[in-house]
């Protein structure tokens, strides 16, 4: 009986066209940018020079902190839990496993806590934003609040990024707990390490200067997020595709801007 053989046909690459839309897309990138920072002159300038609206500014951080403490606990557990699985083996080939916990805490704090936690809000808070405002652009709500005198950028713009900005260094630092947390579980998988002499551990080789940069660089976290969020929402069209449309690119655009902020903080900080 013959056999068949199967061929895979090849096909041709076309690097003119990959480049062409690597070129369009930052593009868009950069000008989504510019978009943003001019967006921002606005904020300021409304914040300075109108009321600020308290109440609403507390309703955000209540909606953006008590509606991510479930994922960002189960996001923070399974950081830790990963980090320290993949990294004993190698150092217990060295002989070197009392390092694990100090070795995991500084990497949780100093990186891994604040960009995951900040990727994972840009996903759910920044595309919330982008969603619920582009909502309210295609049902006129916002054209509504302008023909009434009321003044859209104070109402519902200033809050939610001041909100964003407050709110997620506080989820930051309670993802590294919980992430150090999930490390001790991880190492009891193996290991049987009491929690006083596991955090004794951890906490011996982390300094001042391991905690106060990663903190900073999350108030841009969230601003940045809040911002995209609300520039996307804002500016969207009048279509109703136009809202699934500002919740995507309210995620991509803000991912891309944390990891472009994380960039330029890690370089602050090795100048320093």
């Amino acid at each position: 009986m013959a056999k068949k053989i199967y061929r895979i046909s090849k096909i041709p690459l076309n690097f003119s066209s990959f480049i062409t839309l690597v070129k369009e897309q930052l593009t868009s990138f950069f000008i989504d940018t510019a978009n943003v920072v001019e967006f921002l002159k606005i904020i300021l300038r409304n914040f300075i020079t109108k009321k600020f609206e308290f109440q609403e500014f507390l309703k955000q951080c209540y909606y953006i902190g008590n509606k991510s403490v479930v994922l960002i606990s189960i996001t923070g557990i399974i950081m830790g839990l990963v980090l320290t699985i993949q990294s004993r083996p190698p150092l217990v080939e060295f002989g070197a496993v009392a390092m694990l916990p100090g070795m995991v805490a500084i990497s949780i704090i100093r990186e891994m806590g604040p960009v995951i936690t900040a990727l994972v809000c840009a996903g759910k808070i920044g595309s919330g934003m982008g969603a619920e405002l582009g909502s309210m652009r295609v049902t006129e709500q916002i054209d509504a609040m302008e023909v009434s005198n009321t003044n859209p950028i104070n109402f519902l713009i200033i809050p939610r990024v001041l909100a964003a900005s407050v709110m997620i260094p506080l989820l930051i630092l309670y993802a590294d707990a919980i992430g150090i947390f999930g490390s001790w579980l991880g190492i009891n998988i193996k290991d049987s390490v009491s929690v006083v002499l596991f955090l004794n551990q951890a906490f011996s080789q982390v300094e001042f200067i391991d905690f106060i940069p990663a903190f900073i660089k999350s108030f841009f976290f969230g601003a940045v997020i809040g911002l995209v969020g609300c520039y996307k929402g804002y500016n969207a069209g009048r279509g109703t595709e136009s809202v699934g449309v500002a919740a995507n690119s309210s995620v991509v655009t803000a991912s891309l801007l944390v990891i472009v902020v994380d960039l330029i903080a890690v370089q602050i900080t090795d100048l320093l």
